[in-house]
């Protein structure tokens, strides 16, 4: 069961990732995670990446790949694994079907979480996080106890940058021009499952697990 995760930013894709990797025993891989832990590590492809973030530079294609097979060659991937966040942008996609043809493997499935624009939007705007503790809410579907307080630390909630609707119109405007063509490269491979995000979270994860099997 070799997976990709696609869905625009909000959408709700790492949370359906995690669920499906638990359901079939199979490792949830973030790029976010590899790059943490090759940086961690120093490792060849670590030390490489950190030239670039540390100068505020985009880590090019290339490279991103190699991380991503060098993690798809450990153990743990043999019987299969879930990408989330990647590939982002058709060259990348076409790197990985051809490192993936080297190791003499592919992709089963691409899964889309189609949600519209309003509703990420409406969805992250909504959003208020504990800067003490960590704790997140959502004003209309997880409210704190009180208003604008955390219910763990009783801190005061805020409204994260990454969460202001203008930035969140940033983001689906990058996920628009640089990976929505994905849904159409994997659906011309014949390889696209696309599922209603905007269903509760239980009822996503259901659709997803119809598709792929018990």
């Amino acid at each position: 069961m070799r997976l990709i995760m696609l869905g625009a930013p909000g959408a709700g894709k790492g949370t359906q990732a995690k669920r499906v990797a638990a359901k079939y025993n199979i490792p949830h891989i973030s790029t976010g995670d590899i790059f943490r832990d090759n940086i961690k590590n120093k490792t060849e492809l670590g030390i490489k990446a950190k030239q670039y973030i540390d100068k505020g530079l985009l880590v090019p294609d290339e490279l991103v790949v190699d991380i991503v097979a060098d993690r798809l060659l450990q153990d743990d991937c043999k019987e299969g694994f879930i990408l989330d966040g990647f590939p982002r942008t058709i060259p990348q996609a076409e790197s990985l079907d051809k490192a993936l043809m080297s190791m003499k493997t592919k992709i089963n499935y691409a899964i889309n979480i189609d949600v519209p624009d309003e509703n990420i939007v409406r969805r992250m705007s909504g959003r208020r996080a504990c800067l003490n503790c960590g704790a997140t809410y959502h004003i209309k579907y997880n409210p704190p106890k009180k208003e604008d307080i955390c219910d763990n630390c009783t801190r005061e909630l805020v409204l994260r940058d990454d969460d202001k609707e203008e930035t969140v119109l940033k983001r689906l405007e990058i996920y628009h021009k640089q990976t929505s063509p994905l849904i159409e490269y994997y659906g011309e491979k014949d390889i696209l499952i696309t599922v209603d995000g905007t269903v509760d979270i239980d009822d996503v994860t259901k659709s997803i697990v119809e598709i792929l099997g018990a």
